[in-house]
């Protein structure tokens, strides 16, 4: 029997892929290090290091040690489709079924192992072939193409800058749970009305004049794009 990359995958290959590709394109790095992969992924430095040695093994990607990994082109084949079916997943929990966009992620990481490719570009046709996902995130294509996105983090705009916001790349429920209540989401537009470095903080206000205060780390997590009024 002959059997495709993603049958020949467990579940943790796809999770670790994914991720390395998700680093990869949010950072434009070439190597990302296992230390980072394994903060995201929720286990220990050893443990990924291991993990690393085996994918290697396995042809998904290139191992440096003290250095980090890249996706070999079989990885990265993998990764982006995961990575289109987890996307496509969270906008449909979202736009079809009504859960908040809080929620999404973890839902999406439990499905996006289990359909089918039929099933998948059914969802895709269904959903009228979403270009982004509920965060902004792009969705890559069924040929494995992702649009670069050209936003920044909002802690590299300067005071007076007027920003539009393009996605939130913190998956974190509570922090996205705040991102929906200040309205701090994709297609919203802000002024940076003050941006204090010492103090590590910036303050938005949006078109009725709330005022919106955040700490870099927290902006960092939120990218935008200028726009004139």
């Amino acid at each position: 029997m002959k059997y495709t990359i993603k049958e020949m995958a467990t579940s943790t290959v796809e999770n670790y892929l994914k991720e390395i590709l998700v680093i990869t394109l949010e950072e434009s790095v070439s190597k990302v290090p296992m230390g980072q992969v394994a903060r995201v992924l929720g286990v220990t430095p050893g443990t990924a290091t291991s993990m690393a040695k085996s994918l290697e093994r396995d042809g998904w990607i290139k191992y440096f040690p003290r250095v980090g990994v890249s996706l070999t082109r079989k990885g990265r084949k993998l990764a982006m489709n995961m990575l289109r079916r987890h996307r496509l997943l969270e906008t449909f929990l979202v736009e079809t079924l009504g859960l908040d966009w809080s929620e999404i992620h973890a839902e999406a990481e439990e499905l996006e192992h289990a359909i089918s490719e039929k099933v998948l570009e059914k969802l895709d046709e269904f959903l009228g072939r979403p270009r982004f996902d509920p965060h902004g995130d792009p969705i890559p294509s069924k040929g494995g193409v992702i649009q670069q996105l050209s936003s920044k983090p909002l802690s590299d705009f300067e005071k007076d800058a007027e920003i539009r916001i393009e996605s939130i790349i913190d998956q974190d429920k509570e922090f996205l749970k705040f991102a929906r209540n200040t309205k701090l989401v994709p297609g919203q537009r802000f002024k940076i009305i003050g941006k204090e470095n010492c103090a590590d903080s910036i303050t938005l206000k949006n078109s009725k004049g709330k005022e919106i205060n955040l700490g870099f780390r927290s902006a960092e997590k939120v990218l935008a794009l200028p726009f004139e009024s």
